[in-house]
């Protein structure tokens, strides 16, 4: 299993509208994607900013390949994104699952 970790940052003002259009526009593009195992959206406000990291997991390269095009490790935008991102980092990282748990 892969995971696949993208950061982001929005002005804090905007933070409430950009979980919204996450929730609404980018988990279902997740989801909807073959070998997608699991999305989670993770937010942090720090003053006028606020962090965002969204985190999925992922069959195989293969399958983020399907979601993210070539190569892999590039950031995938929406155009919306536009509308709310302080700026567009171009990388995301990669990180192999070597154990978990369940509850």
């Amino acid at each position: 299993m892969i995971a696949r970790i993208w950061h982001g940052m929005t002005a804090s003002t905007k933070a409430d509208e950009y979980t919204k259009f996450l929730n609404a526009r980018a988990i279902p593009d997740y989801r909807s994607t073959p070998g997608n195992l699991r999305v989670h959206i993770l937010r942090r406000g720090d003053g006028e900013r606020t962090h965002f990291i969204t985190l999925t997991f992922w069959e195989s390269l293969e399958a983020i390949k399907s979601f993210a095009g070539d190569p892999v490790d590039r950031a995938k935008y929406y155009p919306e994104d536009r509308d709310f991102l302080l700026d567009f980092e171009p990388k995301v990282q990669h990180w192999e699952v070597v154990g978990s748990a369940k509850p």
